[in-house]
C-alpha cells in the first residue's frame, strides 16, 4: 500500500480549519451551482451544435459558466490558503489544482475567442465542449477527494469508537 493511500488528507489542525472556515460553506454552495450552470449550458451547446438553434443562448451560457468557474476558483484558492497555508498546489490537492489550470486555460481561451471573434461560433462551441470535458475530469477529481476525506473521517471515528476503555485508562465503577 502506498504512503499516499495511508496518509490522511487533512491533519487534525487542517481539519479544524476546514470545518471552521466560511470558505468551506462557500465552496459547498458554489460547487453544485456551478454543476447546475454547466448542465444547462451543456444542453444549450449540444442543442446548438446538433440543430443550429439557440446560438446566442449557447454562446452566452458558456460565458456565464466561465464566470461561475472563475468565482469558485478564486474562493477555492482562498479556502486552500486558510486550510493549507498556500493559495494553490497544496500537497493534498496538488493534482486537482494542476488539472484546474487546464480547465481555466480552456475556459479562458473560449472567452478570448468569444470576445474577439477569433473563432466562428461553431468552433467556439467546440472549444466549450473541450473546456467542459476538462471540467468533468476535474470535478470527478474533487468528488473522489471529497469521498476520500469522508472515508478517512469514518475510519478515524470507528477507530476511536473501537478503542477499548482500558486503552484510555482504567474503568471506574461507582
Amino acid at each position: 500500500m502506498s504512503t499516499a493511500a495511508t496518509q490522511p488528507l487533512y491533519t487534525p489542525e487542517q481539519k479544524q480549519k476546514r470545518d471552521a472556515s466560511v470558505w468551506t460553506l462557500v465552496q459547498g454552495l458554489l460547487a453544485p451551482l456551478q454543476f447546475l450552470v454547466f448542465l444547462v449550458s451543456l444542453g444549450l451547446v449540444l442543442r446548438c451544435l446538433t440543430t443550429g438553434a439557440g446560438e446566442s443562448a449557447a454562446l452566452t451560457s458558456v460565458v456565464v459558466k466561465t464566470l461561475v468557474l472563475y468565482t469558485i476558483m478564486l474562493t477555492g484558492c482562498i479556502w486552500e490558503k486558510v486550510v493549507f497555508g498556500q493559495y494553490l498546489f497544496a500537497p493534498a490537492f496538488f493534482w486537482e489544482d494542476v488539472f484546474s489550470m487546464l480547465v481555466l486555460a480552456l475556459h479562458t481561451a473560449y472567452l478570448y475567442a468569444w470576445w474577439t471573434g477569433a473563432l466562428p461560433p461553431v468552433q467556439q462551441l467546440w472549444l466549450a465542449v473541450a473546456a467542459y470535458a476538462s471540467y468533468c475530469v476535474n470535478a470527478t477529481q474533487f468528488i473522489l477527494k471529497l469521498r476520500a476525506a469522508r472515508l478517512q473521517a469514518a475510519r478515524t471515528a470507528s477507530a476511536v469508537a473501537a478503542t477499548p476503555a482500558s486503552a484510555s485508562g482504567p474503568a471506574v465503577a461507582l
